[in-house]
């Protein structure tokens, strides 16, 4: 797979070129609550998981994609995770680096992608993310495409100062 095509998106592979980029995303503090992040990464670190990047997914147990406009340039990451084919399920994360680009679509295309190609190229049955209690945005953008919230882990993050609730949502595929 090297790129899935939307309408005003495409998921492509990390390239070695995406150094900066992928650096930005990983140490900006603060997304570091999204990912449970507590310090940066080098340039080394990420140089070096770019050039692991092209492992397959069964081998890593994850996948992550770049999500660029049609211009080609880079707006977010979307992952697969926890990548277990005998129980055929894995999770999901996605990040919309810059605030202007946010609630314009972008992430709701980059994910019914991601949704297509796990049902049907990796042949799986269900996904499932976790999402803060507060993060109303990704709260929705899920729900809309269907995962249901399945449970609400109590206590779960501890970030700012104070413990935040996490919700577990799941989409099984029919």
């Amino acid at each position: 797979m090297n790129t899935l095509k939307g309408e005003h998106i495409d998921l492509r592979a990390l390239e070695p070129e995406d150094l900066e980029f992928v650096l930005e995303v990983e140490n900006n503090e603060d997304t570091w609550h999204l990912s449970n992040t507590q310090t940066p990464f080098s340039r080394f670190v990420i140089k070096q998981y770019l050039e692991n990047a092209h492992k397959d997914i069964f081998e890593v147990k994850q996948l992550r994609l770049v999500i660029c406009d049609k211009t080609k340039k880079s707006l977010g990451l979307i992952d697969l995770f926890d990548f277990d084919f005998k129980n055929k399920r894995a999770g999901v994360g996605i990040i919309i680096k810059d605030t202007r680009d946010r609630e314009k679509g972008f992430g709701n295309e980059a994910l019914q992608l991601l949704l297509k190609y796990s049902f049907t190229h990796l042949g799986l049955h269900q996904l499932y993310c976790n999402i803060s209690e507060n993060n109303t945005a990704s709260i929705k953008l899920f729900t809309k495409l269907g995962f249901q919230k399945i449970g609400l882990k109590t206590d779960w993050n501890f970030n700012n100062g104070k413990f935040e609730n996490e919700y577990l949502l799941q989409l099984i595929h029919q």
